[in-house]
């Protein structure tokens, strides 16, 4: 049934060979209109060329800078966060991750300095803030390696 199945009459037509002479009406300039750097054969112009306008390439800034090839970017979680959303306990980094706190796989690393709870959690890093923060709130926080 399927294999039956044909375009309908003039639904097809076929494609127009131009620069073979003007009877068949693609003949003399060929579509591409008349005199210029594009109506000649060969290399066309280059990529990223906008006719003598500065290009966008060379109109961005140039952006400098550093990153050292070691460097290990951490997850960072907040210690207002956590007071909001969690209660008062035991925490690791997977259960940090189970409760939507933490996302990617990256070492995690708590900052802030203000948490009214006593929060006990297992961490990558925390900033002096956070360790200071959570020691005067009752809490503690244990260092764990990667």
């Amino acid at each position: 049934m399927l294999h039956t199945l044909k375009p309908a009459r003039g639904a097809v037509s076929k494609r127009k060979r131009v620069a073979r002479g003007n009877s068949g009406g693609g003949g003399t300039t060929a579509g591409r209109g008349t005199k210029g750097q594009q109506s000649r054969v060969g290399k066309g112009r280059r990529w990223g060329f906008e006719g003598g306008q500065t290009p966008l390439v060379r109109r961005q800034p140039k952006l400098g800078g550093f990153k050292a090839p070691g460097r290990v970017e951490k997850e960072i979680v907040s210690l207002e966060k956590m007071d909001a959303l969690l209660d008062a306990g035991s925490y690791t980094v997977a259960d940090l991750r189970r409760r939507g706190l933490v996302r990617s796989g990256r070492p995690v690393k708590v900052l802030g300095n203000t948490v009214k709870k006593k929060f006990v959690l297992s961490v990558h890093a925390a900033s002096k803030g956070a360790k200071k923060a959570i020691a005067d709130a009752g809490g503690s926080i244990t260092i764990v390696r990667k």
